[in-house]
């Protein structure tokens, strides 16, 4: 295959009264991660010059199979804060996990000295 998966149609809108067709995933080691233009949350707009308007999932899915071994995509690149795949950027827009665990993890620590500590003394 071409090494990614697709979303949206006009049967599966993967944005709400948006029927394009979009880069869910990038395979590891696929061909298109291996080429490295291609990223998840892209609008492929063509295939080998065949534009995706108005098809169903399943009939863009046709598409990229029957599209041969050298495969021309036209794409509109994700907006910065536009429709992404599961992994997107690797950003989620919040504080990253460790800027709240690491300060509460802290806090449980030095309340547990202090417990031990204010034990020791009774």
């Amino acid at each position: 295959g071409l090494g990614f998966n697709i979303v949206g149609g006009t049967d599966q809108q993967y944005i709400p009264n948006d029927s394009s067709i979009y880069v869910s995933r990038i395979k590891k080691d696929g061909a298109a991660c291996l080429d490295g233009r291609l990223q998840e949350g892209d609008k492929i707009l063509a295939v080998n010059g065949k534009e995706l308007k108005d098809l169903r999932h399943k009939d863009a899915v046709e598409l990229f199979r029957n599209a041969g071994y050298d495969v021309s995509l036209r794409i509109q690149r994700r907006p910065q804060n536009g429709p992404v795949g599961h992994r997107g950027d690797g950003e989620s827009g919040g504080l990253p996990l460790a800027a709240i665990l690491v300060p509460g993890l802290a806090l449980a620590v030095a309340a547990v000295w202090i417990l031990l500590r204010y034990r020791q003394q009774i």
